[in-house]
């Protein structure tokens, strides 16, 4: 990572703006996810919500995991509740409508045109999706209300109510998905997984009180530059643990991150007219995880669904539909501490499948994003080609098997970093609310930010380089020698000649 020519572009009124436009933006959901829906009394909402968390904490419940997903919006109610996941939705139907359909894979081919249509057809599919897990969501909210305090959130709501609860979630998806969009479009980073990551990171001052409070509330004692300090052993290791496992975490995740495979690619030399062309070597690098943290962000969503449909059928009036709902939320319940001291297999539902789908999603969105056949075609048509294969049919051979190895340790490493804290809690004894997930996505999304960034800037302070002054005053480093500085570049002076 250049820092150097990221700081030099700052000087730039363009990269300022699209800095400051995308910073706007992150506050506005974030202000926006403060903003409760026109449910009932705020007071009465406010205190009917807490008691409920606190009812649910550490025990794993969907709730607060949704919570967690959505950067609390769920904790207030906000018009934010259900985030992005119908915009996420939709995208998953279309990429494998894409890939089923050949009209839609032949207008994926045909370059700009054929994605604006894609992503605008995504969009129209967002809207029905928004509605179906907005209506889901304030049943499940009801639901959970009934039964933890008896309150039923929705009584005496006319239809009027209903549709305009519905509309205010409705509304809070798509202007999300906007933001989105206008912030993909300031090419400083992926807008998606920006507030994606936004709405993690709003939530980690609330996790590092709740872990400092649990440390410093014992009593053992600690002088320390004397003052006395209380503190709890047992908290205060596992507090040293998790800390410890975050660094070693993010460790992983950025060597994972930044591992690729460099293949060789020759290019013929072309003689036309008197100008020769190719006849150069260069790379072709393959990421180890081409779909980076896509998978687990599919993984999740999808994982939400059975225990969200449990949900619904725990109240139904059929004892089988009644049987099946308490199942589903028992199987699909977010691990904790408490979970895998129950006997029987049920306990490994979840971490299996999610491991299962993370390795499925990593193999699909990498077909999707690493087309061998386009690759190979390209080459053989500019005259490129892997030294010892055979351009066409082999290149593509060759090509998807490297692929596949790749992808094979990059989905597994992906899956047992998303492991991690289910696998911590239960030697550690506590929940965990974010774990390699979380980290997992701060860590990917900020490395491809910064390089989107460092892209940018590369793009902004171009014509520093063409610039006669550029290398006045800058340090030349040598190799075992003191820096010394370039003079500066001195056009020759034009004049007359002296006529003898």
């Amino acid at each position: 990572m250049n820092w150097k020519i990221i700081w030099r572009s700052f000087k730039y009124e363009d990269m300022r703006k699209r800095l400051l436009a995308v910073i706007g933006m992150v506050i506005v959901f974030r202000v926006l996810a403060q903003i409760p829906i026109p449910l009932a009394d705020p007071t009465t909402l406010r205190e009917l919500l807490d008691t409920l968390f606190t009812a649910s904490h550490g025990s794993g419940g969907l709730l607060n995991f949704l919570n967690v997903l959505s950067g609390g919006a769920l904790a207030n109610f906000s018009i934010m509740l259900i985030g992005l996941g119908p915009y996420i939705n939709a995208s998953i139907i279309m990429q494998l409508l894409t890939q089923a359909i050949p009209k839609l894979e032949a207008l994926n081919k045909e370059g700009e045109y054929g994605r604006k249509k894609i992503n605008q057809v995504t969009r129209i599919l967002t809207l029905p999706l928004a509605v179906i897990q907005s209506v889901g969501a304030i049943v499940l909210v009801r639901q959970q209300a009934q039964s933890v305090s008896g309150l039923d959130i929705t009584a005496n709501a006319s239809i009027g109510t209903w549709v305009l609860m519905i509309s205010a979630l409705t509304g809070g998806a798509m202007l999300l998905m906007w933001l989105g969009e206008l912030i993909t479009e300031q090419s400083v980073g992926n807008g998606i997984s920006l507030l994606i990551t936004a709405g993690i990171v709003s939530t980690l001052p609330a996790t590092i009180a709740a872990i400092t409070s649990s440390v410093f509330d014992g009593s053992q004692t600690l002088t320390l530059l004397g003052r006395t300090i209380t503190y709890r052993a047992e908290s205060l290791y596992i507090a040293l643990i998790l800390l410890a496992s975050v660094v070693a975490t993010t460790w992983v995740v950025v060597k994972l991150n930044e591992a690729q495979r460099r293949i060789t690619i020759h290019y013929a030399k072309r003689v036309q007219g008197n100008r020769t062309y190719g006849g150069v070597t260069t790379t072709l690098p393959v990421k180890l995880i081409t779909a980076g943290v896509i998978p687990i962000i599919f993984a999740v969503a999808f994982l939400t669904v059975p225990s969200f449909v449990g949900q619904l059928l725990a109240s139904n009036s059929s004892d089988t539909l009644r049987e099946l709902g308490t199942n589903l939320t028992t199987w699909f319940a977010t691990p904790t501490s408490q979970t895998f001291l129950q006997p029987g297999w049920t306990p490994f539902i979840y971490p299996i499948t999610y491991f299962v789908l993370i390795v499925m999603f990593t193999y699909f969105y990498t077909s999707i994003t690493f087309n061998a056949k386009e690759i190979a075609e390209n080459l053989q048509k500019q005259g490129g080609f892997v030294e010892g294969i055979r351009t066409g049919g082999d290149t593509e051979k060759y090509l998807r098997t490297i692929v596949t190895r790749l992808t094979f340790f990059g989905s597994f490493s992906l899956g047992f970093i998303a492991m991690g804290p289910i696998i911590a809690q239960i030697f550690l004894s506590t929940s965990i609310t974010i774990g390699g997930t979380g980290v997992l996505i701060l860590v990917a999304v900020a490395l491809e930010t910064l390089r989107q960034i460092e892209s940018r800037a590369l793009m902004v302070t171009y014509d520093d380089y063409s610039s006669p002054d550029y290398f006045e005053g800058e340090d030349a480093k040598t190799d075992g020698k003191k820096a010394r500085k370039i003079p500066k570049i001195r056009r020759p002076k034009l004049g007359r000649k002296k006529v003898v």
